[in-house]
């Protein structure tokens, strides 16, 4: 891996969590014809606990904010890119996204900008809860370095998040090429098909990014968030920080340089031994010495590769 994430030309990231902070906030909710909005939020807030999606702590806070009081919960599921469901005080209680609850001919509000989940109360809308998460203070400097300084050909946000948030996001940071909405399946698809035509290098922090980083040349999981994630990556950022990231790409151009230097090195002062010693001017004994100090000048070179690397980040 630290041979060739340097070497990656498509870099695919994330959203939540990744080129954002991850944590989210609640700032609106809507509910169908100005009902009170604490009951839809705290039967989602119930089910929350059970939840490690992003937006979950932001209901959660919301609901601690407001002082409700949580309800038990049976019957827990969350399905990646379906959404979480459960009984909540004998209520089928859905949280999703509006592409799934579109399907059920529901009467839904319009769209607004950011992130959103619809709250389904024994199958009808109850609320919309809207939240917004702002990308990291360096993400914009970390992506327009990518091509100058990590000679990247395309730098891809692929997210299962609405579209409005991830062009929001890709426009505000500099990220021409976006997909947005898309499920494990659809992530792990289009990864596949990068890596046909080049290198690329994955980096997300949940558990829908574990099939895509497995099929990328190389992935980096960003934090410890998921034991599953963590497994199927080959780095794990124990920081989640962008300037990780940059300083594991200098550390593996690091490493390649000196091992190419220690071989290619090797290997030719090898070849002008030889040729002095088939034109006579190197004995066999002293052939011998000088292919030893040949052999032990590669391995101290090589042992340089223990020493970090005087710039590990360059933005």
């Amino acid at each position: 891996m630290l041979e060739l994430v340097d070497r990656c030309r498509t870099l695919i990231f994330d959203k939540t969590g990744t080129l954002t902070y991850g944590r989210p906030e609640l700032t609106r909710i809507i509910t169908p014809e100005g009902a009170p909005p604490e009951e839809p939020l705290r039967l989602a807030a119930s089910l929350e606990q059970f939840s490690k999606h992003p937006l979950a702590g932001a209901i959660l806070r919301a609901a601690e904010e407001r002082r409700l009081k949580l309800a038990p919960v049976r019957l827990v599921n969350e399905k990646p890119g379906a959404g979480l469901q459960g009984l909540v005080l004998d209520h089928n209680v859905e949280i999703t996204g509006r592409s799934a609850a579109s399907v059920r001919n529901l009467t839904l509000p319009l769209a607004g900008p950011g992130l959103e989940c619809l709250v389904l109360i024994d199958g009808q809308f109850a609320a919309a809860f809207q939240f917004r998460d702002e990308p990291r203070r360096d993400t914009t400097a970390f992506v327009s370095h990518l091509g100058p300084k990590h000679r990247a050909q395309k730098v891809i946000l692929l997210s299962g998040d609405r579209e409005s948030e991830v062009r929001y996001l890709a426009e505000s940071v500099g990220i021409t090429e976006v997909h947005a909405g898309k499920t494990p399946e659809e992530k792990l698809a289009i990864v596949k098909a990068e890596t046909r035509t080049a290198k690329t290098l994955y980096v997300g922090d949940g558990i829908n990014d574990a099939p895509a980083m497995l099929a990328a040349t190389a992935g980096v999981a960003f934090g410890q968030n998921s034991d599953i994630t963590a497994e199927a990556a080959d780095a794990v950022l124990l920081e989640p920080s962008l300037a990780k990231i940059d300083e594991l790409m200098h550390i593996g151009r690091h490493m390649r340089r000196i091992a190419l230097q220690s071989a290619v090195g090797g290997m030719a002062l090898s070849a002008v031994g030889m040729i002095a010693a088939a034109a006579g001017y190197l004995p066999p004994t002293v052939g011998a010495i000088t292919q030893e100090f040949i052999d032990l000048a590669a391995v101290l070179n090589a042992l340089r590769v223990a020493i970090p690397p005087a710039k590990k980040t360059d933005f």
